[in-house]
């Protein structure tokens, strides 16, 4: 019998720990847990452009405010169901990302950095403006209907808690598979030398494309669930904070997904752990981030380098000639 491996006893010993936290949570930090899924949810989807692409993204807040309005407006202005919306929502703010991405695809490091930046301020403003007339201006939309599931209204904590994490357990299934594709590894080629990669015949611009869309993709669809679960949402919710945090939870992670959801736990979990400490919790998790980058720069689970087999060569023939 084949040996199963050990990411397998890992991820299951997690959904099991995930399962049973519920037990010993009350409303509070039920409410805390979903916060920590949503932004699991939106470093998994970073992690694609930035742990497996190595592109310096730092406007994934945009993608998220472009699949959370979008579903605040369907749902608000044409009814529809929220579930309902999400595919097209995560299919909203792809579209964006391709329009937004294209043009600045060739930017490497700082300057693509500085860029995104600058797109997720865009999008804030426009919001803030109500450019397209529809979302709200600075007071948002309001009214959002919870999401219905085979007939089921998700209303409560635990339901979202569920809801949420059972899309983050999806996710990492999609991700794995993704890693080990081929286009993962055409991703983390480009990762480790982009110029090389283009030399191999690697399409760089057609990859780094699609990174940026798939993983907007899937910010798009976190969107839907973050305004199911406010009701209500206002430009202030998606601001160039949020970038850093989504941004800081993948770098800390080191690229693994079992270290996105580490880091997620970390970065939003501790703060509210430290909550008794008033000021100086901020002051306490930033000297542990510091120690943190010092003691394990690479982060907390950076993935295993890939091995490849390499063919042995032939065997030379009794006459010395080659095989």
């Amino acid at each position: 019998m084949k040996k199963l491996p050990c990411n397998f006893a890992v991820y299951a010993a997690a959904g099991l720990f995930l399962c049973a936290l519920p037990l010993f949570c009350n409303a509070y930090w039920l409410d805390v847990c979903v916060s920590i899924g949503l932004y699991a949810l939106l470093a998994l989807s970073l992690n694609v452009i930035l742990g497996q692409a190595g592109i310096f993204h730092m406007g994934h807040a945009a993608f998220f405010a472009v699949g959370a309005y979008t579903t605040a407006i369907l749902n608000t202005v044409c009814h529809w169901p929220v579930l309902w919306v999400m595919p097209l929502s995560g299919a909203a703010a792809a579209i964006f990302a391709l329009i937004v991405a294209r043009p600045i695809i060739h930017l490497r490091g700082d300057y693509l950095l500085i860029v995104t930046i600058g797109i997720v301020e865009i999008v804030r403003i426009a919001l803030i403006n109500d450019v397209f007339g529809l979302t709200g201006g600075a007071n948002g939309i309001f009214g959002i209907s919870r999401p219905m599931f085979f007939g089921f209204k998700i209303v409560k904590s635990l339901q979202f808690y569920f809801l949420v994490w059972g899309m983050v357990g999806v996710s990492l299934l999609l991700f794995y598979g993704l890693w080990h594709s081929r286009f993962g590894r055409a991703l983390n080629f480009i990762k480790e030398d982009d110029v090389a990669a283009e030399g191999c015949g690697v399409n760089v611009t057609h990859y780094k494309l699609a990174a940026f869309v798939l993983g907007a993709f899937w910010a798009g669809m976190a969107g839907t669930l973050y305004a199911a679960k406010m009701t209500t949402i206002a430009p202030e919710s998606f601001n160039f904070m949020e970038s850093v945090i989504i941004f800081a939870v993948v770098i800390l992670s080191g690229g693994s997904q079992l270290g996105v959801l580490i880091s997620a736990f970390l970065f939003i979990g501790l703060p509210e752990v430290l909550r008794e400490f008033s000021n100086a919790r901020m002051l306490i998790f930033g000297l542990a981030m510091m120690v943190m980058m010092v003691w394990r720069p690479q982060g907390l689970l950076p993935p295993r380098q890939r091995r490849y087999k390499v063919a042995a060569p032939p065997a030379a023939a009794s006459d010395g000639r080659p095989a």
